[in-house]
C-alpha cells in the first residue's frame, strides 16, 4: 500500500493544473455530463457519475438503460488508460461528430481518443517496457525501484478514482455546494 501510495503522489505531482482547471471548467459548462470506461476504469466512471449526481449535476453512465442521447451542449468522459479501448473509442468519436465536448482521462494523450478530446488530464502510469522479468527483479534490489507491484491498469485506476474524487472536491469549492447538499440526494432507498 505504501508504494502504491507513494507512486499516486508522485502521479498527482505531475498533473498540470491547467489540464485540471479546463478540465473542470468543461464539467461547468456542460449541460450534461455523461461518463464511459471499459472494465475497472468503467467502475471508476461510474463512482463519478454518481458524484456528479451527489453534486447536483446531470449525469449519466454510457450504456445504462436510461441513458438519453446525446447533444451539443453535453460533455462526455472518458477514462481509458490506453486512450485506444475500441469501444470507448467507438463512442467518443460518435459523440464528437454530434458536437458533444469530448473529455479523457488517461496515460496516453497521443491516442485514438486524445486526438479527438477537448480536454485532456493526463495520469501517467504506464510502466516501462519489461522484457526480462528476472533482470527487473535484480534492477529494483539494486535501485530500490519497485514498477511492476501492481498488475495491469491498477496504478491509472487507483489514481484515476482519487482523481475524480479530487476534481468533485474541487467542484464543491467552485458551486458551493456543502458535504450536506450531497447527502440529500444520495439514495434513500437502499
Amino acid at each position: 500500500m505504501r508504494l502504491m501510495a507513494q507512486k499516486v503522489r508522485s502521479i498527482a505531482d505531475a498533473i498540470e493544473d491547467e489540464e485540471v482547471d479546463a478540465f473542470t471548467h468543461a464539467i461547468l459548462n456542460a449541460k450534461r455530463i455523461y461518463v464511459m470506461g471499459a472494465g475497472r476504469s468503467g467502475l471508476v466512471a461510474k463512482a463519478f457519475a454518481m458524484r456528479l449526481m451527489h453534486l447536483g449535476l446531470k449525469s449519466f453512465v454510457v450504456g445504462e438503460t436510461i441513458t438519453p442521447a446525446i447533444e451539443q451542449s453535453d460533455m462526455i468522459i472518458a477514462f481509458s488508460g490506453s486512450g485506444n479501448t475500441k469501444t470507448i473509442a467507438d463512442i467518443s468519436e460518435t459523440a464528437k461528430e454530434i458536437g458533444a465536448t469530448i473529455g479523457l482521462i488517461t496515460s496516453n494523450k497521443e491516442s485514438r481518443i486524445g486526438k479527438i478530446a477537448d480536454v485532456i488530464v493526463v495520469i501517467e502510469s504506464q510502466r516501462d517496457a519489461v522484457t526480462d522479468d528476472s533482470h527487473e527483479y535484480e534492477i529494483r534490489q539494486m535501485m530500490g525501484e519497485h514498477k511492476s507491484f501492481a498488475p495491469l491498469g491498477t496504478i491509472f485506476e487507483t489514481t484515476a478514482m482519487i482523481f475524480s474524487d479530487a476534481v468533485v472536491s474541487r467542484l464543491m469549492e467552485i458551486t458551493q455546494t456543502s458535504e450536506g447538499e450531497l447527502k440529500k440526494r444520495h439514495t434513500n432507498i437502499e
